[in-house]
């Protein structure tokens, strides 16, 4: 998805990554051989999107979490962006902030796809995704699980590589997790582009997950990409300016979101078409609530922080949306 380069000239090189990683580890002592061969996922788009330097990078992450402030209750689930972090860096922080690390052993991390066609969700080949920070580790447990239901595909590495919407979160997961950094594992899902129906299905799935609160779920998406290069132009003229029109017209989204409605978000996008790249993760996600709902669990989502890429005024303007919210379980 093009658009989205288009602020990033230099995340090019990151659509040819190297070849496959592989970390060996020594068995038998002094001997040579080597074996327990694991795929490692590089983080590819760190040096462009985000700062390759671990040190930098946490300093940056410290400093924008540090203007946050913590809610009521430990986050069960968060909606944060995915964009480079010089844009979007700062708004992620409200929803990282509400992460307990002393309560998560694991976090699913549900992006939407933006460089291949997927019509269902897939699981990563890798067994270790690399951060700046330090290495996280797949719950090949749970993987295996998912796996064995049918519903899933399977990816390949150059796939993972070139798609940022998991890579983004992933060292904002480390640096929350950081006190506990050797107690959790992630699962990462690839999110494609769903059915209404396929959404309920793969909600009912995750319900289980998310009715666990040693279960974290991390949704990744940026809101409305508004300008001729992302081919939508909404324009409601009762709001002022461009920008303030766009900020309307996301906000009237995240309202419906914080009502934990699935089918008013749906209808919503029908409406008005809004370019929400991480609308089937937010509705897999809606229908995972709705499933718990029934059983009586009581929810309540809140958007904490809203922001803009920058201020449009004219149509030749282009920017891109950023939430950051939290779900919490009573």
């Amino acid at each position: 998805m093009l658009f989205e380069l288009a602020y990033f000239p230099s995340v090019f090189s990151s659509f040819f990554p190297p070849p496959t990683r592989f970390y060996w580890t020594k068995i038998g002592g002094a001997g040579t051989k080597m074996s327990n061969r694991m795929v490692c996922r590089e983080a590819s788009h760190a040096g462009s999107w985000y700062t390759a330097s671990g040190s930098q990078l946490n300093a940056q992450l410290e400093g924008w979490l540090s203007q946050a402030q913590p809610t009521a209750g430990p986050a069960r689930a968060i909606i944060a962006p995915h964009a480079g972090y010089t844009y979007c860096g700062a708004c992620a922080a409200h929803a990282y902030k509400q992460v307990d690390p002393s309560i998560t052993r694991r976090v699913f991390i549900l992006g939407p796809s933006h460089h291949v066609p997927l019509s269902r969700c897939a699981l990563s080949p890798a067994e270790v995704y690399r951060t700046p920070l330090y290495d996280l580790r797949i719950d090949q447990k749970v993987y295996a699980d998912l796996w064995k239901t049918g519903m899933f595909e399977r990816m390949s590495l150059q796939t993972d590589e070139e798609e940022h919407s998991i890579e983004m979160h992933l060292p904002y997961t480390a640096k929350a997790m950081e006190s506990h950094k050797d107690e959790f594992s992630i699962v990462p899902v690839l999110v494609g582009a769903l059915s209404e129906s396929k959404e309920q299905e793969y909600g009912k799935l995750l319900s289980k997950y998310l009715a666990d609160p040693s279960n974290l779920f991390i949704i990744s998406s940026d809101f409305c990409h508004w300008g001729q290069r992302f081919r939508y132009t909404y324009f409601d003229e009762s709001q002022g300016e461009i920008y303030r029109s766009i900020e309307h017209l996301d906000k009237m989204g995240m309202g419906i979101i914080e009502q934990l409605d699935p089918i008013s978000f749906s209808n919503y996008l029908k409406k008005y078409h809004n370019t929400i790249c991480g609308r089937h993760p937010i509705g897999v996600l809606l229908n995972a609530v709705a499933e718990l709902k029934k059983n009586g669990v009581d929810m309540n989502f809140s958007f904490l922080n809203y922001a803009q890429s920058s201020q449009c005024r004219n149509w030749s303007d282009s920017s891109v949306s950023y939430a950051a919210g939290t779900l919490v379980v009573h």
